[in-house]
């Protein structure tokens, strides 16, 4: 048996005998010994090894038992942000080799591997096999440096942490599966300390516990929870408290003494492997190792405790008076106003007075479409509402609002009497290129759906009560206009799953991806509304073909545009929406409509089209 094999074996027998002292921060260390912010961490690997060896040595000093490798970003996905995405495999073997050195044969090394981020202002869903890649290559390079185990901190998505779970038992060496929890015990996506337990423990994970968070007191009861559904060992390294930002730094105020003494209460509580995250030193770590010293691990019987089953948003949203109430029985028609660049909306009221007395079924209002400034739209679908009577869909995105903004905003948007939500995730800022803005995307529509469900069961997505439950109907965006459809179906199928209860499509110029779409989308069992948005010009129809996201042309189209303009280029990008109308006689029911450049007419005209074609 390899060295490796048996300290990963010795690992998990330690676990067994008492509480194993784990290490603490590294940024933390890095930056107060000089190292600036703006520097990649695990760049040191190669470019300052001895500053991370020092690191290793200090925390062995004080006590630490197990040291964790410089490697917690050290994927593609973030070196790519860097120029760094070829030197994955050296950053990482070179990470792991610093630990064992430094760590001999009488100390254990876990391979640190962070959660996956995508750069700040990169939206896109990375699929499973791309996430699989990823994953795949820090950890075989971190087993090939010589871990005895793999640590999988930090993580906010649980799936994502089943998949390093997967790919550890593919390399043969066990997995510290640490989950990042937030108020009340739950992730970022809402998923409880009990429901991480039980999918973590199928996963197949050595250890489960939490680290991050709030600090040492949110840690704990997080600890508690899970001790009480499971036998697995748990681990168990929080922050050194809430940061103080103080001159352009964050400070972390929480002392060692205070750190050991929460120590041993998840100790007491079941933790076998405590460590610390965020703002702690050594000096946190020896307190915690003169606090623990030859503390047996608590014996624990669990109780079998089900995952939280979430409850349908069908059965608590308002279904009376809905846009959809005419489905099936003739086309349902929404017509998209955007709000304007400044404060004067006398040009969109006008234009939701003429759609109300024409019947349109409802009004959605874009949120700062391609990333341009606009008014904010839940006020403007307010005002909307209470001059017209016609309900408004309102787009919200993920791009504008961390998840905290989102939840005020959400609820404030139902007390005004927004019952539609269009959850999207929202163009990047580099698409409108406003100065000096930056997108958040805390979540993705699915995540931002997920939020819209908990609410309306009375709850925040962090399982807060909120004394009372919002009544939100919820949409999605579907984009049809790929070669492959399969990808975006499985996307809309997560939606439905998360809760969407309707879909509006990108703008649809083919009639041969209209009759897939319609086929492919009927066993989902949700209204489909198909997107028109009509084409003016040929200067029009190639901005969208080329520079908006979600929108591609069929080469026929864009012949057909080809020199058109004025009034002639209108003519004929009517027919072609008509054309696509006439298309889905029969199959489509109900439609999108978005007017180029606020032109209401053209709405008018395209209503009565779909009028006269029956549903």
């Amino acid at each position: 048996m390899s060295n490796t094999a048996n300290r990963s074996r010795r690992f998990l027998e330690r676990l067994a005998e008492g509480v194993l002292i784990g290490d603490g921060a590294m940024g933390t260390l890095l930056y107060s010994r000089g190292i600036q912010l703006d520097t990649n961490f695990e760049y040191l690997n190669l470019s300052g090894p001895d500053q991370v060896r020092q690191i290793h040595l200090d925390y062995l000093a004080a006590g630490s038992e197990l040291i964790e490798t410089n490697t917690f970003g050290a994927n593609a996905l973030r070196f790519a942000a860097v120029g760094l995405e070829n030197e994955v495999r050296r950053i990482n073997e070179a990470g792991a080799r610093l630990a064992r050195e430094a760590a001999g044969d009488d100390r254990f090394v876990a391979g640190s591997v962070g959660p996956l981020i995508r750069p700040r202002g990169e939206s896109a869903e990375l699929s499973d096999a791309q996430k699989e890649a990823v994953l795949r290559e820090q950890m075989e390079a971190l087993a090939e440096g010589g871990v005895d185990l793999f640590l999988l901190e930090t993580f906010a998505l649980l799936e994502d942490l089943e998949l390093g779970l997967a790919i550890a038992r593919d390399i043969g060496l066990p997995a510290v599966a640490q989950m990042a929890f937030l108020q009340e015990g739950r992730t970022r996506e809402g998923v409880s300390a009990e429901e991480a337990s039980s999918r973590l423990t199928a996963a197949g994970a050595a250890v489960l516990g939490a680290n991050c968070g709030s600090g040492p007191r949110e840690l704990l009861q997080v600890v508690r929870r899970m001790a009480a559904c499971s036998s697995l060992p748990l681990s168990a390294f929080a922050n050194s408290g809430f940061p103080q930002y103080v001159d352009g730094r964050n400070i972390y105020l929480a002392t060692p003494e205070y750190f050991a003494s929460m120590g041993r209460e998840m100790a007491a509580a079941g933790a076998a492997l405590i460590g610390g995250c965020c703002g702690t030193t050594p000096e946190h770590i020896k307190a915690l190792a003169d606090a623990l010293g030859g503390m047996k691990t608590t014996v624990r019987s669990p109780a079998v405790v089900s995952p939280r089953v979430s409850v349908s948003p069908e059965t608590t949203a308002e279904t009376a008076g809905s846009f959809l109430d005419s489905w099936g029985k003739r086309p349902v028609i929404t017509v998209e106003l955007d709000p304007p660049r400044g404060l004067n909306c006398d040009k969109v009221l006008a234009g939701a007075r003429t759609l109300t007395e024409a019947g349109v079924d409802a009004i959605t209002l874009a949120e700062n479409p391609l990333a341009r400034i606009r008014l904010g739209n839940i006020a403007l679908a307010k005002r909307i509402q209470d001059q017209t009577g016609t309900e408004v869909i309102v787009h919200v995105t993920c791009r504008d609002r961390n998840l905290i903004g989102l939840h005020s905003d959400l609820m404030g948007a139902h007390l005004l009497g927004i019952r539609s939500v269009l959850a999207v995730t929202g163009d990047p800022v580099a698409v409108g290129g406003e100065s000096g803005a930056t997108s958040v995307f805390d979540l993705n529509s699915i995540g931002l759906l997920q939020l819209l469900a908990s609410l309306n069961e009375g709850k925040n997505l962090l399982g807060a009560d909120l004394d009372g439950r919002c009544r939100f109907r919820l949409g999605a965006a579907f984009n049809p206009n790929l070669p492959k459809m399969d990808g975006q179906l499985r996307r809309l199928e997560k939606k439905v799953q998360a809760g969407a209860r309707y879909a509006l499509t990108q703008p649809v110029y083919s009639a041969a991806v209209l009759q897939e779409m319609l086929d492919r989308t009927a066993d989902l069992g949700i209204p489909i509304l198909v997107g028109i948005l009509p084409l003016v010009s040929e200067r029009n129809a190639e901005f969208l073909h080329n520079e908006v996201p979600g929108i591609t042309l069929p080469e026929e189209v864009r012949l057909r545009m080809r020199g058109k303009k004025g009034d002639e280029g209108v003519r004929e990008g009517m027919a072609i929406a008509g054309e696509l109308v006439a298309a889905g006689r029969g199959r489509a029911g109900g439609y999108y409509i978005m007017p180029p450049f606020g032109k209401v007419e053209l709405a008018l005209e395209l209503m009565e089209i779909i009028r006269s074609t029956p549903a």
